[in-house]
């Protein structure tokens, strides 16, 4: 093989390959990036491709093919070659066992992998209809933050992904709080209703590459087999799903609320952060409602305490209620918006936080945040 390519389109595309990549492979393989030049798929340039048996991730660079091949090299090795290379054309060739990097005055050589132990790319599930990049991105954003990271409990690990005709909603949560956005889409003519659980990191990280202002997302799904597909902007990826049963989520939704609270986002976040500041391993910061004064407090006699207080527009009851502060952040910035409504019901019950415009709630998104326990 022997190639030459922008350095910029080398290196974006391998940095993308190698976030998918296994940190610790279980064989050594799994942790190359495979270079296919003028072979893949029967089309000219570079394909540059990972796959781990769960997720793939495949992207097409222009290059000047003089010989065609394939090759497999350290995928984080490559990355971190790549993007610290001189902003100048990049040549790669392969002399029997080692790949020669050249670029400018800058030279590597490498090792490679045995290409023949690599594992057969998957091929990309059944079509299932397209969405804009930029509203995928946005919606796998928000939701993504209220998913776990136990990998003990799987089912709390992933984004559920449910297709209801032209309306698609993305669910995640990690018993703490969840996250929940509604959003329309373009199904192909034969798809069918489905609920699938997709890993939460994996459609992330495809999320933010693909989601781009004016990109069409392709979403590509064959729920029997077990995996998810999305496509775009010359990338492609596949993630297996996850085979857990999700939480009965809707039930946790409140039906009605006694109390309800607009307030503008940004200031409310700068008055957590401070008043958390002496909170105790951010265990809890309250927040007393009652006649169009929010009183954020945190802390006690024995570690220091902190109050501040906010004007907000409030009806209902009064209320105070106690909330993780790092989560009920993690809510707010969600919302992508600068007024949120919180609504409450009893200081033991979920609240829920939705994004706020000129007419009103923004419908679409909500965080649901479960309080913590007021002492005494």
């Amino acid at each position: 093989m022997k190639i030459r390519v922008e350095r910029d389109g080398l290196a974006d595309a391998v940095a993308w390959v190698a976030r998918s990549l296994p940190s610790r492979p279980p064989v050594p393989v799994l942790g190359g990036v495979l270079l296919d030049a003028g072979s893949a798929e029967g089309t000219d340039g570079l394909t540059v491709s990972g796959f781990d048996y769960e997720v793939s991730a495949t992207v097409k660079v222009p290059a000047t093919v003089a010989d065609g091949g394939r090759t497999l090299v350290s995928g984080r090795l490559l990355a971190d070659i790549t993007k610290s290379l001189p902003n100048q054309p990049v040549e790669i060739s392969v002399d029997g066992s080692r790949v020669a990097i050249t670029c400018g005055s800058a030279k590597f050589s490498l090792p490679t992998m045995p290409v023949d132990d690599y594992p057969a790319l998957p091929t990309m599930p059944q079509h299932a209809g397209e969405l804009q990049g930029e509203v995928f991105g946005q919606a796998v954003s928000q939701v993504a933050v209220a998913a776990g990271k136990d990998d003990t409990l799987p089912m709390l690990t992933g984004v559920r992904v449910e297709i209801a005709g032209d309306k698609l909603t993305l669910v995640a949560t990690d018993r703490f709080r969840l996250a929940m956005r509604e959003f329309e889409w373009k199904p192909s003519g034969d798809v069918e209703d489905a609920a699938v659980l997709v890993p939460a990191r994996t459609l992330a990280e495809a999320a933010k590459a693909l989601g781009s202002s004016g990109r069409t997302v392709e979403l590509a799904l064959s729920p029997g087999d077990g995996l998810l597909g999305l496509s775009g902007s010359g990338r492609r990826t596949t993630s297996r799903l996850l085979d857990a049963e999700f939480p009965r989520y809707r039930q946790l939704l409140p039906s009605e609320q006694t109390s309800n609270a607009v307030i503008s986002v940004p200031p409310l976040v700068e008055a957590i952060k401070r008043v958390s500041l002496v909170a105790e391993r951010g265990t809890q910061v309250r927040l007393e409602f009652d006649d169009g004064l929010l009183r954020l407090s945190a802390g006690g006699d024995d570690e220091g305490s902190a109050e501040e207080e906010l004007q907000v527009d409030f009806t209902g009851d009064p209320v105070t209620i106690a909330f993780n502060p790092g989560y009920l952040q993690d809510g707010l910035a969600a919302l992508h918006n600068d007024r949120a409504e919180l609504s409450f019901t009893t200081p033991n019950r979920p609240a829920l936080i939705k994004p706020v415009g000129d007419d009103g709630v923004i419908p679409g998104y909500l965080y649901l945040l479960m309080p913590v326990r007021l002492p005494g």
